[in-house]
């Protein structure tokens, strides 16, 4: 059996652990980084990105690579999917901007992945390792066991645990399955003609309507198109085994207007991912192993924060430990910031997508009358997530270990 012994060793290369790893590196901790996979990518297709974490991205050094593919929404649109009637937008240009200090953009998942990644195994600080399956993480009390497919062990003074919805590393805290929401989402982005790109527009549009609902936006500088089709499955509720499926999905959208209906019908060679999330933890540390990302607090996607939050996570634990893993206790520090902003974001996201989704015809006039009196400038309700709310730990820390970079 092999043996190797690290610093701090990441368990994940997606978004978060990637991010996570280069926030750590750039404050002179040296980084070993375990990803299962051969390749280091992204499943899914196209990412809201909040100014929170367009923020994230610039103190990871990354922003101008992220910019290069990026599409930058003038709008948000909210349309009703049964009638196809407009019920409010949401001004996502200069105004946007000026208030909260970073855009909105809308971008493919792997855009975001491969500057990350670049910056990775640029670093001197970080050593990547694919094709490693973590078995068993364990506790030695001064030092954290990594035991891996192949018989391969590790050792390191933190783990970091990036592993996502069904983590090795989270067990450590909890031993939680995963709870079904309900929902199937089809996801997929399809390449834009360059003839017919105008009838593209850069914005963000959601359809809602009974059980379903419906994002579309462009990508990749606007070449691509990215829709996400989601419904409740009522089949699986029925106890039948044909359920999530393609035929489903247009049996649920069926009702819907025609621009959706038609915009679905030819969606149904996309990928098919039932949406889970968890109940918020009180803690995400366990001696020295820490929790980020899905990890920590698996979220539903109606707020579009579940990357944006991992991002928050790398730098947040990158400060609170300051460039030290012998002395771990910045954690504390961790756990006080993190657990109750991304506990917010669970909690909150839930309800959300279910006024998205009601059924009920009263909530459904109330909804939309509210829908229809807002102002497209009015960004009252988005400010606790896309406000810096952490620049008073980060920017001191930051701008004290500038010189390190």
């Amino acid at each position: 059996m092999t043996r190797t012994d690290h610093d701090v060793i990441v368990v994940g290369g997606g978004i978060g652990g990637l991010g996570t790893a280069l926030a750590l590196a750039n404050t002179g901790v040296p980084v070993h980084l375990l990803e299962r996979a051969p390749q280091f990518s992204e499943v899914g297709a196209g990412l809201q990105v909040g100014p929170n974490a367009v923020r994230a991205l610039d103190r990871l050094g990354v922003l101008d690579q992220i910019y290069g593919t990026a599409v930058f929404p003038r709008r948000g649109v909210v349309s009703d999917a049964l009638t196809g009637e407009e019920l409010t937008t949401l001004d996502l240009g200069e105004a946007f901007t000026e208030r909260f200090g970073y855009p909105y953009l809308v971008i493919h998942r792997n855009d975001v992945l491969a500057p990350l990644l670049e910056a990775c195994r640029a670093h001197p600080n970080i050593t990547l390792q694919n094709n490693t399956t973590v078995i068993e993480v364990a506790d030695e009390g001064d030092r954290m066991r990594v035991r891996c497919e192949g018989d391969a062990e590790l050792t390191a003074k933190l783990v970091v645990g990036a592993d996502g919805l069904n983590s090795k590393v989270r067990r450590l805290i909890a031993t939680d399955a995963p709870v079904f929401s309900g929902y199937v989402a089809f996801r997929g982005a399809t390449p834009i003609d360059s003839s017919i790109a105008a009838e593209f527009p850069s914005e963000v549009r959601l359809w809602i309507g009974p059980n379903v609902h419906l994002m579309q936006y462009p990508v990749r500088s606007g070449t691509m198109y990215n829709q996400v089709a989601v419904f409740r499955t009522l089949r699986k509720a029925e106890g039948r085994d044909d359920w999530g499926n393609s035929e489903e999905l247009l049996e649920r959208f069926s009702p819907m207007c025609d621009a959706v209906r038609t915009t679905v019908a030819a969606h149904t060679d996309a990928t098919a991912y039932p949406n889970f999330d968890k109940d918020p933890l009180d803690t995400f540390v366990a001696g020295r192993a820490v929790l980020i990302g899905d990890a920590a607090h698996p979220m539903l996607q109606y707020l579009g924060q579940g990357a944006c939050q991992a991002l928050e996570d790398g730098l947040v634990l990158a400060a609170s430990l300051a460039g030290q893993v012998d002395d771990i206790s910045g954690l504390v520090n961790y756990d006080r910031l993190r657990v109750p902003r991304t506990t917010r974001c669970q909690r909150s996201a839930r309800p959300w997508g279910e006024s998205w989704h009601t059924t009920d015809p009263g909530f459904r006039a109330f909804r939309d009358r509210y829908l229809r009196m807002r102002a497209p400038d009015d960004y009252r309700e988005l400010a606790w997530m896309y406000d810096d709310a952490l620049e008073n730990l980060l920017g001191p820390v930051e701008r004290e270990l500038e010189p390190l970079r």
